[in-house]
């Protein structure tokens, strides 16, 4: 996987290892303007620094997962 996600905030500054956490979000729960861009999902996935700031909204957790390992993050699930 050669895709690089340079616009991720805080991707420059992650370290091997850092942990992010990924959780699913109903889509119904984001403001408006988010809801809009879900394209009709019903669930989407968030990752999140531990100090709680969003990094990236994404629809699938594999998606989250695969994202975050590109940019040297370890993630895990949020329960």
């Amino acid at each position: 996987m050669d895709t690089k996600y340079a616009n991720l905030p805080g991707a420059k500054f992650a370290t091997e290892g850092a942990i992010v956490y990924v959780r699913p979000v109903l889509v119904s729960d984001l403001p408006a303007e988010l809801q809009e861009q879900a394209e009709g999902f019903a669930t989407i996935y968030a990752v999140h620094r531990p100090n709680g700031e969003r990094l990236a909204l994404v629809a699938e957790s594999k998606l989250a997962f695969a994202l975050a390992r590109e940019h040297d993050m370890a993630p895990v699930w949020v329960h």
